[in-house]
C-alpha cells in the first residue's frame, strides 16, 4: 500500500518527512494541503490532524502528525536513520528534539515572516529576536559538524534529516551557506546521496505557484 503524506512545498517540517521517505526507498505520494488558503483548517484536515498542521502521514490504518514522530515511524518501518547502537539511538532522538525545540522552532517562523506575510505585518522585533535564536543554533550545529561527516554514526541519521530540511530552502532568512563552511559540506553530502530531491521537486505547492 502507498503511504500519503499531506504536506506542502514551502513547509521545511513536510519537508523532513518527504525526504526520509524518498531516501528510504519506501512507497509514497504526496498529497497537496493548500495552506496559505487554508487547506490545513478544513474540517476534512482536522479529521486528520486536529492541530491543523503539517505534514501528516498516512500508513494504511496509522495516521501520523509531528515530523518528529514520522521520522520514527519510517526508521521503525525500514530500520533505517535511527542509529546503530543504544546510545547512538538517543543521540538521534537528543538531536531530533533539539531541532525542534531550537533550529526548526526559530528559522521556520522567522522564514514565514520574512517572506510570506505581508510587508505591513512582518514585526521588526521579532523578526530580530527569532533571527538572534536562528544564528544561536546555526552556531551549535557549525560547531557540531567540525569533525563529523554525520550528527550521529557514520551515515544520514534522522538527527540530519530533521536539522537539514530548513536549510535547503532558497527564501532568506539569515542563513547563508558560504557562512558556515561545516554546514554547507554537511549539506552537500546529503544532496549527494541517491534520490535527494530539494523541497520544490520533491512536494506539490511554491512560492512560485502563487506568484
Amino acid at each position: 500500500m502507498t503511504i500519503e503524506l499531506y504536506c506542502f512545498g514551502e513547509s521545511g517540517h513536510s519537508y523532513k518527512a518527504a525526504l526520509a521517505l524518498e531516501l528510504s526507498g519506501l512507497d509514497w505520494t504526496p498529497k497537496y494541503v493548500d495552506f496559505f488558503n487554508g487547506g490545513a483548517r478544513t474540517p476534512e484536515f482536522a479529521a486528520l490532524n486536529e492541530m491543523g498542521e503539517c505534514p501528516v502521514l498516512v500508513d494504511g490504518d496509522v495516521t501520523l502528525s509531528q515530523s518528529g514522530v514520522i521520522l520514527d515511524y519510517i526508521t521503525e518501518k525500514t530500520g533505517k536513520f535511527g542509529g546503530k547502537t543504544p546510545a547512538e539511538k538517543r543521540e538521534v532522538l537528543r538531536w531530533v528534539l533539539w531541532d525542534n525545540h531550537k533550529m526548526s522552532a526559530q528559522a521556520g517562523p522567522l522564514r514565514f515572516m520574512m517572506n510570506f506575510l505581508p510587508e505591513e505585518k512582518r514585526n521588526a522585533d521579532v523578526i530580530g529576536f527569532l533571527s538572534g535564536r536562528t544564528q544561536a543554533a546555526l552556531g551549535i550545529l557549525e560547531r557540531a559538524l567540525a569533525d563529523r561527516d554525520w550528527l550521529v554514526g557514520d551515515g544520514i541519521t534522522a538527527a540530519d534529516l530533521s536539522c537539514c530540511c530548513y536549510l535547503f530552502y532558497p527564501e532568506p532568512f539569515g542563513f547563508n551557506r558560504t557562512d558556515f563552511p561545516n554546514i554547507d559540506a554537511w549539506l552537500a553530502r546529503i544532496e549527494a546521496l541517491p534520490g535527494y530531491k530539494h523541497p520544490y521537486d520533491l512536494m506539490p505547492g511554491s512560492p512560485a505557484d502563487r506568484a
